[in-house]
């Protein structure tokens, strides 16, 4: 059944390319969800900026749109060097937290003194350099012996898969950004390089501390974080997941990259949880109006597993076109979607079940059974209709909210269009009844099915699924 909406979502970068009210609107009604703002260059000014231009834009054309404040965590770097260096397999350099650039004493943008053994692997430059720790020179300062021939340069990323952080992964920078951002309109904050539960249970505490009602998501980027069990207790104790696939590459190495994605959307689904699969997917589009073959077949792989949303970084941030890497990526999910249906959820669930997935399951099997025009969701929180989406539906799930916050929250969630109404009764009735007449629908004597609960407005509640045809 050929489809008018897209299921899987698209997640867009704010940047210089894209930040003006008209290019926001437009990337908007191309088929943005949701925009980034990502915390490791942005100003405290250009960012409230950008979330007043957003909302704005969002406003004018009556689409709810998901704002996400990206953290920066403890992304270490080079700090600035005073020429570019060229290094060769056996040279030993010092790390220095305290040093300026001299010859192969290389400043560093983070205390690594306090935290690395020696013999655990060390890349610079994004992955380019691999060194092995060879001694603690100082309290600020580390020795490293490259392994291959290679150049560095100023404020370059540093990568440690072995390093044991010991939670100390939320910045004094990052504590900052959350302070600043939790009374502006944010609707998710991501935590980057999370290792473990208690990473997220942190930020949560924050942000419930300051007064925020964000949610939160983890970015999978770090080795300790993809092990079995604890990937799996990361996707319960979160909102959602990002695959943060560059950092994630180059501490784990790139052939893990696609099995881990393919794990994370897997247990978003089967937790009911919001899935982001983000980096490099249009990366070409940094500088050329067309997407790659690969590129192509990389986004529609996301679609085919049913991730709930696909983000672009640089193509729309500071890329030469942004409003045309946006129709592209929409082009794609649309023909994969309408050609391809997403994996089964059997093959997530492993048979486990209960209250919440069997709702699920039940409505949207008899929607798929009846043929009908949508399914509507009646949720305070969101989670009626995450739990709906976990079985992605070939169809709208339809969310009617009270809540503003929640109806943002569910515009990256996959196939869903939130509506923002009173609690009531027949809340989710009275919607299908406007969009009848509005004639969202393709037909004129139009079915729905209604999930819902006997106590409207009340989280956790859901207990009832109605078909009605509306007439």
């Amino acid at each position: 059944m050929s489809t008018i909406f897209k299921r899987t979502k698209i997640l867009a970068t704010v940047g210089p390319a894209c930040d003006s009210p008209e290019q926001l609107k437009e990337m908007i009604v191309g088929g943005v969800n949701g925009f980034r703002l990502n915390f490791s260059h942005a100003t405290y000014e250009g960012a409230a900026e950008a979330i007043k231009r957003v909302r704005a834009a969002s406003q004018s054309i009556g689409k709810p749109v998901a704002v996400l404040q990206d953290l920066q965590g403890p992304k270490i770097r080079l700090g600035m060097l005073s020429e570019t260096v060229e290094v060769k397999a056996g040279d030993e350099l010092t790390l220095d937290y305290a040093a300026e650039h001299s010859g192969f004493i290389l400043p560093i943008q983070y205390n690594l003194a306090e935290k690395v053994k020696p013999g655990e692997p060390l890349y610079l430059f994004d992955g380019k350099v691999k060194t092995i720790v060879v001694a603690i020179a100082s309290d600020t300062a580390i020795t490293v012996r490259v392994e291959n021939d290679g150049v560095l340069m100023s404020k370059k990323g540093i990568n440690l898969p072995d390093t044991d952080f010991g939670g100390d992964i939320i910045t004094e920078k990052d504590k900052a950004d959350v302070e600043w951002a939790a009374d502006k309109d944010i609707d998710y904050v991501s935590l980057s390089f999370v290792q473990s539960v208690d990473d997220i249970r942190t930020l949560r505490a924050m942000l419930r501390e300051k007064g925020s009602s964000a949610r939160v998501i983890a970015k999978i980027e770090t080795k300790a974080s993809i092990e079995k069990q604890a990937l799996e207790e990361i996707v319960k104790v979160s909102d959602g997941v990002m695959v943060a696939r560059g950092d994630l590459a180059v501490e784990v190495g790139p052939e893990v990259v696609p099995i881990v994605q393919r794990r994370i959307i897997a247990l978003c689904r089967k937790y009911g949880k919001l899935s982001i699969v983000a980096t490099q997917m249009m990366a070409s589009m940094v500088e050329n109006p067309e997407p790659t073959r690969a590129e192509v077949s990389d986004v529609a792989t996301a679609v085919i597993l049913g991730a709930d949303t696909v983000m672009l970084s640089d193509e729309t941030a500071m890329g030469k076109y942004p409003i045309e890497t946006v129709r592209a990526m929409k082009r794609v999910i649309m023909y994969t979607q309408d050609n391809t249906p997403p994996a089964l959820i059997e093959e997530v669930l492993g048979g486990e079940n209960n209250q919440r997935t069997a709702i699920g399951a039940a409505a949207v099997k008899l929607a798929e059974e009846l043929e009908v025009e949508a399914i509507v969701a009646e949720t305070k929180s969101g989670a009626t209709a995450r739990d709906i989406a976990a079985f992605r539906p070939n169809l709208p799930i339809i969310s009617v909210t009270s809540s503003e916050r929640t109806a943002q929250q569910l515009a990256l969630a996959y196939a869903n269009k939130s509506f923002v109404r009173p609690d009531g009764e027949k809340a989710g009735l009275g919607l299908a009844r406007e969009l009848q007449a509005q004639n969202f629908f393709k037909t004129e004597r139009s079915t729905v099915v209604i999930v819902s609960g006997r106590q409207p407005g009340v989280i956790g509640a859901t207990d009832t699924i109605r078909v009605r045809v509306l007439e």
